[in-house]
């Protein structure tokens, strides 16, 4: 079953994919839209072309475990995907991604421009081994 994540950000969303083993996610990409609907259709889209079935986004939760409006905002894109897609969608905890995001890509030396487009995309592909850790377990 292949899976489609989302790491949505008000500029960037960070979208990445598992193989149909769920075996191994990677990134797709980063999409700059900032209007929702247009940005679930080009979410919807994506994941038509990857034959997803499920998508997980990703849920900004404090390090208390609050939510606050940004967790509502991304409770909002998941029920407006859901209705879009027609696909199930998933909330998963994305906790300290972003952080380990950007030690990934120190760790690879990868700065400037190009570390902007990739920060997200590499959140995305945190929160699906995430959820695909939860699945195993």
């Amino acid at each position: 079953m292949i899976i489609l994540s989302v790491d949505y950000g008000d500029v960037r969303t960070g979208i990445a994919v598992c193989d149909k083993m769920q075996m191994l996610a990677s990134p797709v990409g980063v999409i700059t839209q900032r209007d929702r609907e247009k940005l679930c259709d080009e979410i919807c889209e994506i994941a038509k072309d990857k034959n997803a079935v499920r998508i997980v986004v990703g849920l900004p939760k404090n390090m208390d475990a609050s939510e606050g409006f940004r967790a509502q905002a991304c409770k909002e894109l998941a029920q407006l995907l859901r209705e879009k897609s027609g696909l199930e969608v998933c909330l998963q905890d994305e906790r300290l991604t972003t952080v380990s995001a950007h030690n990934i890509l120190n760790a690879t030396n990868t700065r400037g421009k190009k570390r902007k487009q990739t920060v997200d995309a590499v959140a995305a592909v945190l929160i699906l081994e995430d959820y695909l850790n939860k699945l195993k377990h």
